[in-house]
């Protein structure tokens, strides 16, 4: 005989209410820790399944801001909707979330014990304490640093400065500063750390000038922007993309003020080409990407697993570009599509989602600098020259293909065999749904 729960659960409408509050609460969990839209609509479809409502049944409409979520018959129409206003980065919540689906469709939970099961999640406290956090953001800095050329001894300088930045950044945020206003804030007070490591070695030290503030670069929102243009999920890309200009511009206006104060002269000239010696090339890709990860919060079993991600796709950018002349683009993009391919593979090993093996991998490429670079030249516009204006177009040109190609790349299972992958994991779901049915008739 069925219980209660197995009847909320084969009936797409019993409990309606509470069915569409933890769908809408489970994607505002996703959306708000870093899933890009296709994500979260996918998370959020299975999760229907499991309450048994049919897909045909239920719809969806996923902005960065706001899900909305209608399921409806003949006789019946439930429209309700959600605000996602806190949004950070959090691959533990992501892989959580995901693997809650999958195993709530295995096991039938009841309502209670999905909800139960979330709420664990949504309040699990991070993996890492904030001072192994700064660190991260320290050494994420100095492995920039190092990949553009600069000295370990720059490495060092650089971390230093980062890992104060990380401070400032928290204690801004503590007193619930505008968001923006806590970029600028820290970039400023990174920017003016590394200028004054002029006087622990006596001469300005360019690469930590130039490094120390890219833990603030919102790396992994320029990447769910390019896939949510890749996925047709225009408004939340456009938002996405215009939420990364503002925080790169907050970046740049905080850093200005600092070398005016400073009186440096114009760092945008400095060559940010790497060194030959591959060696230190790998450690310093796979610092980045475990300090990247470490602030993305990720699982701390899949550290390893990022750096070696790490390393492939820089060694391969910079045997492309370095040795065989290829451009940054498609050195970016040769790294990030291996790395995509090699994780169709790796995403069973070490049950993880695939975001959260390509993207901490694909992280160290992206090109912030010359972001920042063109804001910069923007700032400067009553001094720019016709030289200086190529230049800018040149970096903004540089920067936004390079992006797209990291994107593209690391999507390119989904935009090929997108259909192969989903028709699968819709058998998956259909034979867990068939099991379930099976064992009620029983």
């Amino acid at each position: 005989m069925e219980t209660k729960d197995e009847k909320v659960l084969k009936e797409p409408f019993a409990e309606i209410g509470r069915k569409m509050h933890l769908l809408l609460h489970t994607g505002q969990l996703l959306m708000e820790n870093g899933a890009d839209s296709d994500r979260t609509v996918r998370d959020m479809m299975r999760t229907a399944a499991y309450m048994g409502i049919p897909k045909d049944r239920i719809h969806q409409h996923v902005m960065y801001t706001t899900l909305m979520l209608n399921v409806n018959d003949e006789q019946h129409s439930y429209t309700e909707f959600r605000k996602c206003t806190k949004h950070g980065i959090n691959m533990t919540t992501l892989t959580a979330i995901s693997k809650l689906t999958w195993r709530a469709l295995e096991k039938n939970y009841s309502l209670h014990e999905f909800e139960r099961h979330l709420l664990r999640i949504k309040n699990r406290p991070r993996n890492y304490p904030v001072w192994l956090t700064a660190l991260g953001a320290g050494a994420a800095c100095g492995g920039f640093c190092k990949l553009f050329g600069g000295s370990w001894l720059d490495f060092l300088l650089t971390a230093l400065c980062a890992f104060l930045g990380f401070y400032v950044r928290k204690i801004c945020a503590g007193y619930a500063f505008n968001t923006y206003a806590v970029i600028a804030i820290t970039s400023f007070a990174t920017t003016m750390f590394a200028w004054a490591t002029q006087f622990l070695t006596g001469t300005m030290n360019w690469y930590p000038l130039i490094s120390c503030t890219l833990f603030l670069v919102p790396g992994i929102p320029l990447i769910n922007a390019v896939d949510d243009f890749l996925n047709n999920f225009i408004v939340s890309g456009m938002t996405r993309a215009i939420h990364t200009l503002l925080i790169v511009g907050a970046m740049t206006f905080g850093i200005v003020i600092a070398i005016r104060l400073g009186n440096v002269a114009d760092f945008t000239t400095v060559s940010l080409r790497p060194d030959n010696i591959y060696f230190s090339q790998a450690i310093a890709a796979a610092i980045s990407s475990m300090g990247f990860s470490i602030i993305f919060n990720i699982p701390r079993r899949l550290l390893p697993v990022v750096a070696v991600g790490g390393i492939i796709t820089v060694l391969l950018r910079n045997v492309m570009v370095l040795q065989l002349g290829f451009s940054q683009t498609a050195g970016s993009f040769l790294g990030a599509a291996v790395v995509g391919l090699l994780a169709l593979k790796a995403i069973h090993w070490f049950h993880a989602p695939n975001i959260i093996l390509t993207i901490p991998s694909a992280i160290p490429m992206i090109p912030g600098v010359l972001l920042y670079r063109v804001l910069f030249a923007l700032l400067n516009i009553q001094d720019i020259t016709a030289s200086t204006l190529l230049a800018m177009m040149r970096n903004g040109v540089e920067a936004v293909t390079i992006i797209i190609g990291i994107a593209i790349g690391v999507a390119i299972p989904n935009i090929f065999i997108h259909r192969y992958i989903e028709n699968n994991k819709q058998r998956t779901v259909k034979d867990l749904l068939d099991k379930r049915y099976l064992k009620d008739d029983e």
